[in-house]
């Protein structure tokens, strides 16, 4: 059975990481999926902790910033 694309829906890019805000791939990731194997979805699937927190750590900074 294929691996489910993670949109929820929720397509918001952030600049400084590139990530959509919703799923937390890129864009060339979101284009690519339907192409993509079982392995690669798994791959990204697995590293939405990681970019959460990298966007987290984004925002953080503008609110310091600003």
């Amino acid at each position: 059975m294929a691996v489910k694309s993670p949109c929820i829906n929720v397509c918001a890019f952030d600049g400084k990481t590139g990530l959509c805000i919703g799923c937390f791939r890129t864009l060339d990731e979101i284009r690519g999926w339907k192409k993509m194997t079982d392995h690669r979805r798994h791959q990204i699937l697995n590293e939405k902790t990681r970019r959460q927190a990298k966007v987290a750590r984004e925002v953080q900074v503008a609110e310091v910033k600003s």
